[in-house]
C-alpha cells in the first residue's frame, strides 16, 4: 500500500479523489507490527499538544494527549462534540487506566483481567483530574486497546491517550481513512493509515461505579460474556 502523500478522502459516495493532504502529517504504518519509528513519530507530535487520528481495533480515533487542557478542547471543537460528554481514553496497561481512577474496584479488576487488550470500556470514578477530562462528571472511560498501533502509541505516549472515534457529532464512526471526513482531517497534526479497522460494533462501554455494574452500550463484547465474567 503506497500511499504517498495522497489521501482519498469520501463523503458518503462522492469520493474527493486525489485530496491532497501535507506530507508531513501523514504516515503509513504497518497494522500488525508497527514500525517504531513511525511510534516514536508520533508520539513526539502528541506529547508536544499534536492532535492526531489513528487504528483501533474497532474504528479510526480521534486523539490526543489528555493532560493538556489546549488538546482536550480542540478535540471538542475538531468533532463538535457537546463539553457535556467526556471523551474515553486508550491505556497501554492496566498500570495505566488504574492512574486515572479514583478507585479500582474489584469488579473492573475481574473484567479488565477477562477482556484486555480489547473493545471493552470501563467507567470508573475519575481520580484527582482536570475536570476538563471528565466534562465534571466525576467519572471516567477507560479501555486497553488490542490494536498494535492503539497500543503501541499510548505506550510511548505516556500511557494514556484520548480516544474518541474519528467522526463529526452524529455522523458514524470510520473504519478506513479514505472514508474519513476532510473537515477533521484538516484539522489534525498526524494521520496513521493502517488500512481498513474491522468496524462492526464500537466497544462495549460498562459503568462499574455502580452495584451491580451496568451496560451503558452495547458493543464488540457480548453483554452475556461480560455478566458471566460477574457472576
Amino acid at each position: 500500500m503506497d500511499i504517498s502523500g495522497t489521501l482519498n478522502l469520501s463523503i458518503g459516495n462522492d469520493p474527493k479523489v486525489g485530496w491532497r493532504f501535507p506530507e508531513d502529517r501523514l504516515r503509513e504504518v504497518d497494522p500488525l507490527q508497527p514500525e517504531t519509528d513511525v511510534i516514536t513519530w508520533a508520539a513526539s507530535r502528541v506529547r508536544s499538544g499534536g492532535v492526531i487520528i489513528y487504528p483501533t481495533e474497532t474504528f479510526y480515533g480521534l486523539g490526543g494527549d489528555p493532560s493538556l487542557p489546549e488538546v482536550v478542547e480542540r478535540i471538542y471543537r475538531l468533532k463538535e462534540r457537546e463539553q457535556h460528554k467526556p471523551l474515553p481514553l486508550i491505556a497501554s496497561d492496566e498500570a495505566a487506566a488504574r492512574r486515572v481512577a479514583h478507585v479500582w474496584p474489584e469488579v473492573a479488576e475481574r473484567l479488565a483481567h477477562a477482556f484486555w487488550p480489547g473493545p471493552l470500556t470501563l467507567v470508573v470514578a475519575a481520580s484527582r483530574l482536570p475536570l476538563i477530562w471528565h466534562a465534571q462528571t466525576g467519572k471516567i472511560a477507560v479501555r486497553v486497546s488490542s490494536h498494535a498501533v492503539a497500543h503501541d502509541l499510548a505506550a510511548a505516549a505516556g500511557g494514556l491517550l484520548i480516544s474518541t472515534s474519528a467522526n463529526l457529532a452524529g455522523k458514524g464512526p470510520c473504519a478506513h481513512p479514505d472514508r474519513l471526513s476532510p473537515e477533521l482531517v484538516q484539522g489534525v497534526d498526524v494521520v496513521l493509515h493502517a488500512g481498513a479497522t474491522p468496524g462492526g460494533l464500537p466497544s462495549t462501554l460498562v459503568d462499574v461505579t455502580v452495584d451491580p455494574p451496568r451496560l451503558l452500550r452495547a458493543g464488540a463484547i457480548a453483554w452475556e460474556r461480560v455478566r458471566q465474567v460477574l457472576a
